[in-house]
């Protein structure tokens, strides 16, 4: 293992006013309030040695970003969304029509902003030019909506979670290790079919909690999601 292996990691700033009373926070450049403040605080002994940080333009995100002790770099490309004539409205308000369409159509644009496709390539060219160096360098970008980026994750958890909870059955088998793996290869190999059958239900319906886990937790990520 190389132990000069650096780590690019994405921080979303710390908490506003705006932000505590759910509106939509794009352009607008509000402070951390103390809540944000005292996030921000704990951040530096989290993240560990940093080398390099690069930060969103906007004060929130420079605000975060100067607490981490190394070298502030301003790049425009990670900065928020701009949502144009919607922000700073309050995100009850905004029409359930005009979600259904920012989140089926990567190309809309609200009035005056911009749409989720342009936000990507910026933030794909930006993300690019520090991947090199991260191999080798800690470096930390903050920026914006990691409520919107833990999507990805809520739906690969959903499924791997239960399936780490149903067992390994090579690994446990191989090292002898006692588990719902190890027990389900035992029971096959003797032919214990109700055994086998309750582990295989098992998994299904843990499958099916965290599916419906995940489809509950979408709704409060993005709230652009909503069920009918």
């Amino acid at each position: 293992m190389c132990s000069n292996a650096g780590v690019l990691s994405l921080v979303r700033h710390g908490r506003t006013e705006a932000n505590a009373n759910g509106l939509l926070l794009g352009r607008l450049d509000p402070g951390l309030d103390r809540v944000g403040e005292w996030q921000v605080s704990l951040l530096a002994d989290a993240l560990g040695p940093v080398d390099r940080v690069v930060t969103s333009p906007l004060l929130r995100a420079r605000q975060t970003a100067a607490a981490l002790g190394a070298p502030v770099e301003v790049d425009e490309r990670v900065v928020e969304l701009d949502y144009g004539e919607l922000d700073g409205l309050p995100l009850a308000e905004v029409p359930a029509s005009l979600w259904a369409r920012w989140r089926e159509d990567p190309t809309f644009a609200p009035p005056g902003g911009e749409s989720l496709a342009e936000l990507g390539r910026r933030v794909a060219e930006a993300m690019a030019d520090l991947a090199e160096e991260a191999r080798e360098r800690n470096i930390v970008v903050v920026s914006h909506v990691l409520r919107n980026a833990m999507i990805p994750f809520v739906t690969v958890a959903a499924i791997d979670i239960p399936l780490y909870l149903t067992g390994a059955v090579l690994t446990e088998t191989v090292f002898s290790w006692p588990g719902m793996g190890r027990l389900f290869y035992d029971s096959l190999t003797v032919r214990d079919y109700p055994v086998l059958m309750g582990i295989v239900i098992l998994g299904a319906v843990l499958i099916v909690i965290g599916n419906l886990i995940a489809d509950l937790l979408y709704g409060l990520l993005d709230p652009r999601i909503k069920y009918d």
